[in-house]
């Protein structure tokens, strides 16, 4: 199955967590994600819990999922003020799915949901996705009053070919006027998402894709290569033999054409898949998934962390609705990260922040590795020898085997 989370044990159905996990709240970085999983269609790539309407019937309506994210919502502080009280959420990403098929008013509700149970820091970084098809002057405005501060749109390519092999719905244009709009609706950032090493993706592709990007004047960039996830109607057709599987070495250099472009733009990388225009722009909800903060997931399928507990919920909206209807918890299993699981962790995710990995970190098989990826040129030296792992250029390319090798 796509997306399948690992078995887990049981969690319990008050949703409660064991008081290791409490210790210290409020003290780590603290994110509340919400989830949406409606779409009007199913792109091809896709493997994420996402339903359309055909398949959901009128059972699991967006009015159902909203209370149910209330009910969960409200669980959730009660769960987490008994270490204390609850933290205010310093950072809010709602994600999906397509959480701009909502509307603003019912964004807003998801928003005002979040301020009732937790609260928000003076600061808050409150991000939404948006597919550029389902918004409009007005849907920026609505929830940019509503207290949005991010936007992010899945932009993907701005070549109409490269859409319709992704099964994207948008028109190539749409994109960027969505984020001029989000711009004139009093937003300083705006992410645009591009997917590269599509099938039949050229060169000139991606370029006329960065041009389209630099001309929206956006803050912030994610890019992504393409993976042929088990399970998507495109695996089927690359096992078909109707597309070919993205080529390796097309990937690393279409990586280094994003590279280079977007830092001649002034969007200087930060995580080895995201660009900013300065320390302002980054992501902060990302940063605490990359250095190990603590989130609550809300929403079918949604997975938590606190305090080295990992859950997730149950996957269909329906059922999620059902279970916090009965007054309990949608969590579907969970796991309780030992103290190698959490290091481990560390590595896999701090290592792709250009802050990088604190050598405090590796094990002394780690560290030998650590030296050897020096001399391969695939970590800084002058960074290694103030004590962190930085990747280089050529290290962010390799950056998952280079990791392995710091696990050992």
């Amino acid at each position: 199955m796509p997306g399948q989370p690992p078995p887990g044990e049981p969690a319990p159905a008050d949703g409660s967590l064991p008081e290791s996990a409490l210790t210290g709240i409020g003290s780590r970085p603290f994110g509340v994600y919400a989830h949406v999983p409606f779409c009007a269609t199913r792109c091809g790539y896709c493997d994420f819990n996402t339903y359309t309407a055909d398949e959901l019937g009128s059972a699991s309506g967006f009015d159902s999922w909203l209370d149910g994210l209330r009910a969960e919502l409200r669980l959730a502080a009660e769960v987490l003020s008994a270490g204390g009280a609850a933290p205010a959420a310093e950072t809010v990403f709602v994600g999906g799915g397509t959480p701009s098929l909502l509307g603003g008013e019912r964004l807003g509700s998801v928003l005002d949901a979040i301020r009732e149970t937790f609260g928000l820091t003076a600061d808050a970084e409150v991000t939404t996705e948006s597919n550029p098809e389902s918004t409009s002057p007005e849907f920026f405005e609505r929830i940019r009053e509503a207290g949005y501060t991010r936007v992010s749109l899945g932009m993907q390519s701005a070549a109409e070919h490269v859409l319709r092999v992704l099964e994207r719905t948008h028109t190539p244009g749409r994109a960027v006027a969505a984020a001029r709009e989000a711009r004139a609706a009093g937003f300083e950032h705006v992410n645009l998402d591009l997917i590269y090493g599509t099938p039949g993706e050229r060169d000139e592709d991606l370029r006329r894709s960065l041009d389209a990007v630099l001309e929206a004047g956006v803050d912030h960039v994610s890019a992504y290569s393409l993976i042929v996830e088990d399970g998507t109607a495109m695996a089927r057709k690359v096992r078909r033999g109707e597309l070919p599987m993205p080529d390796e070495d097309v990937l690393a250099d279409r990586y280094e054409m994003l590279d280079e472009a977007l830092g001649e733009a002034g969007l200087g990388w930060y995580e080895v898949s995201n660009w900013a225009s300065g320390p302002a722009a980054e992501c902060r909800h990302n940063l605490g998934y990359w250095r190990g903060g603590d989130w609550w997931g809300a929403g079918p399928g949604a997975h938590s962390h606190v305090g080295g507990v990992r859950w997730w919920n149950v996957k269909h909206p329906a059922r999620y609705s059902a279970l916090l209807a009965e007054g309990g918890s949608p969590a579907q299993a969970r796991e309780l990260l030992t103290a190698e699981d959490q290091r481990v962790e560390r590595i896999m995710l701090e290592l792709r922040v250009r802050a990088g990995l604190g050598v405090e970190a590796l094990d002394e098989d780690g560290r030998r590795a650590a030296k050897r990826a020096v001399a391969d040129g695939l970590l800084r030296g002058e960074d290694l020898d103030r004590g962190r792992c930085v990747l280089t250029d050529r290290g962010r390319l390799l950056a998952d085997a280079v990791v392995q090798d710091l696990i050992g």
